[in-house]
């Protein structure tokens, strides 16, 4: 199967032929339909558009559900069943809010961290057809509008506002940081990410810089060269990083929130855990300002951009015996659960 063009050809073989759309469907009596060895609901297509092959799975809203349930919030307790819930009306929103967000593809969302995590029938479970069953047709608005309910894995210690996540100045009133404080601890304390640290050598940091920084930013690579700082220049409302001065051997080179994970990168390529984040320096004598055998350390706190509903969070909460009408309401403030039609 290839591009041809905005059809699908197939060379050779059974079904050889070029197709606008190229549909596939389970057979008599089946409702799944099995690609890459990984069953679906719905049906299957495949399209072509400026010799790039789009495969889109076409499955209905509560169907389609379940999936994303499992695979952004895994396998839960009976004890956490009120987070499975909360994760399903913020999954039911954010899907609904986006219909048509990529419509020049003939799509609504992607199946990645982009958008929300789907996986077809190998990431739904009982405790996630159950949580989509009990919240159905139920979804988060506010002043009668459909909310951007937007999610992160853990915040840490407070959730953040918008503008220091994403490339925005506009304040929107039920995204406003708000703490996850459980008395002297936080309900996403039980996260694996709650507090991280990432080291770099200074070779380490100088070789991500030179790659990230033109890419991110399109400064010229050589602008990159003789990193010897790292620098919180400005914070936000939740004490996130909001701007980051690199002191390179030119001078400072700011960026700002919504690059900052992207430019730092781990070692192993990853993206900054997130901007809830301090840096420091040890070892190296920095002889000259230029940062030989200096390790640069990041002590970082939580998940994800930060903005919206902390999934660790809704399952401490869940734990500690909040309904999910009660979690949704603290992470989306001022909103109201109604029934879509």
């Amino acid at each position: 199967m290839v591009s041809d063009g905005d059809r699908v050809r197939i060379p050779n073989g059974s079904g050889s032929g070029v197709y606008r759309v190229l549909t596939f469907r389970g057979r008599s009596g089946e409702r799944t339909v099995t690609l890459n060895g990984s069953r679906y609901r719905g049906q299957v297509e495949v399209r072509s558009s400026r010799g790039v092959l789009t495969v889109v799975n076409v499955v209905g809203l509560e169907s389609y559900l379940p999936s994303v349930v499992g695979a952004e919030m895994g396998r839960r307790g009976r004890n956490e069943t009120a987070a499975l819930r909360a994760q399903a009306v913020a999954s039911r929103t954010y899907a609904l809010k986006n219909r048509g967000k990529f419509a020049s593809l003939g799509i609504d969302v992607m199946a990645s961290v982009s958008d929300q995590v789907y996986g077809g029938l190998e990431t739904e479970y009982a405790g996630t057809v159950e949580a989509v069953r009990a919240t159905r047709g139920e979804v988060l608005t506010y002043g009668g509008e459909l909310i951007s309910a937007f999610f992160h894995s853990t915040c840490g210690y407070s959730t953040a506002a918008p503008d220091e996540a994403f490339q925005t100045t506009s304040e929107i009133p039920y995204l406003r940081p708000v703490s996850d404080q459980n008395g002297d601890g936080y309900y996403c304390d039980i996260s694996p990410n709650f507090r991280w640290t990432v080291a770099w050598t200074q070779a380490e940091l100088q070789r991500i810089l030179e790659e990230t920084l033109p890419a991110t930013l399109g400064i010229d690579r050589s602008d990159a060269a003789g990193v010897r700082a790292l620098r919180a220049y400005r914070t936000g409302r939740s004490g996130r990083v909001i701007e980051l001065r690199i002191g390179v051997a030119a001078g400072e080179i700011p960026v700002t929130g919504p690059n900052i994970r992207s430019v730092l990168r781990t070692p192993d390529g990853r993206a900054l855990g997130s901007t809830a984040v301090q840096f420091s320096t040890s070892g190296g004598s920095g002889r000259g300002g230029g940062g030989e055998g200096i390790t640069f350390l990041a002590s970082g706190a939580g998940w994800g951009h930060g903005v919206g509903m902390c999934q660790w969070g809704t399952v401490g909460r869940a734990r500690a015996g909040q309904s999910y009408r009660e979690i949704l309401g603290h992470y989306f403030s001022g909103t109201r659960i109604e029934r879509f039609h």
